[in-house]
């Protein structure tokens, strides 16, 4: 018997979770207090898995397969009823998490895990006080969560090994590539490392040094190659004849030397930077553009996806 997994906000993130976890044999529940959400997303589904089919990226199974076995819940508690999993993608407020997981923690049998996509609060700053915290996390996907296999494994001080290790085994199971952290910092780890590179962007185009479309190419056509299949760590590793410590010994002094410059910060809002950007984007995307240009990204990352498959059955990881 399949085991169930709830859904719980059925906005971008939701429904992607939902035909990730229905593509790795879970069951799914729908449900969101927004009336009619559910249902729209599970419309949506159908939509995604078609293109997900057509791209080869169903694991061999039907669309049809895949959605019989997403549905949507009328409440809450019946979303949860015989959950093994339940992920949360409710919106970022903290006011809203704590009162909604207040609900969840005491709804959810007591063996399910309990996940949140949260990518802007920690776990602590929801589920301190709750009677089950020791079975909750963060479990934060890169959008859309059905194309883009990393998320992100973030303990509360109190989450316990077991719920990490299920949370690991589960993430594994339907596909996605786990991330675990030993403890909750902001941001993580993806949104500290892509905040890093976004203030050297702004950086860069606030001094007139590049433009925003420069500063993408240097990523698309530059690094982003390389780290499509490795680390920053493995790149510098292979980047120098007698490896990391080779490389450290011949650049850290030019890293360090930047460093300097780095610890000025830009403010993205100030109108000389910002019309910067927005003048560029806009000119390279009109506004009423931007959902045809996203499905145009996710065509993108399947045929990436299918690649990697391909290149890691052929060379290898």
């Amino acid at each position: 018997m399949a085991e169930k997994v709830a859904i719980v906000g059925c906005g971008l993130v939701g429904r992607g979770w939902a035909v990730a976890f229905a593509r790795g044999g879970w069951d799914v529940a729908m449900w969101d207090p927004v009336e009619g959400a559910a249902e729209k997303s599970l419309e949506l589904a159908r939509t995604i898995a078609d293109d997900l089919h057509q791209a080869g990226l169903l694991q061999g199974q039907q669309p049809a397969e895949v959605l019989a076995r997403i549905r949507t819940a009328p409440d809450l508690a019946t979303a949860l009823d015989g959950a093994a999993w339940m992920q949360e993608s409710a919106p970022e407020k903290l006011d809203v998490k704590q009162e909604l997981w207040r609900e969840l923690d005491r709804l959810a049998p007591a063996t399910a895990v309990l996940g949140s996509s949260t990518s802007a609060l920690v776990p602590s700053s929801f589920t301190e006080g709750l009677p089950g915290k020791e079975r909750c996390l963060v479990s934060h996907p890169l959008n859309p969560p059905h194309l883009i296999p990393c998320v992100e494994l973030v303990p509360a001080p109190w989450t316990s090994p077991e719920t990490m290790r299920r949370a690991v085994e589960v993430m594994a199971a339907i596909g996605q590539k786990p991330v675990v952290m030993g403890r909750e910092i902001d941001g993580f780890v993806v949104n500290r490392l892509q905040g890093a590179l976004m203030e050297e962007g702004f950086r860069l185009v606030a001094d007139g040094f590049a433009g925003p479309e420069d500063v993408d190419a240097a990523v698309k056509h530059g690094l982003a190659l390389r780290w499509s299949f490795m680390g920053p760590f493995e790149t510098i590793d292979l980047n120098a004849p007698g490896g990391i410590a080779d490389y450290i010994a011949r650049f850290q002094h030019m890293y360090r030397e930047m460093h300097v410059d780095q610890q000025r910060r830009v403010d993205w809002e100030a109108p000389e930077v910002l019309q910067k950007v927005l003048a560029d984007r806009r000119a390279r995307l009109p506004l009423d553009k931007l959902a045809e240009r996203s499905r145009w990204r996710d065509r993108r990352l399947m045929a990436l996806l299918r690649q990697k498959q391909a290149s890691s059955q052929e060379i290898g990881d």
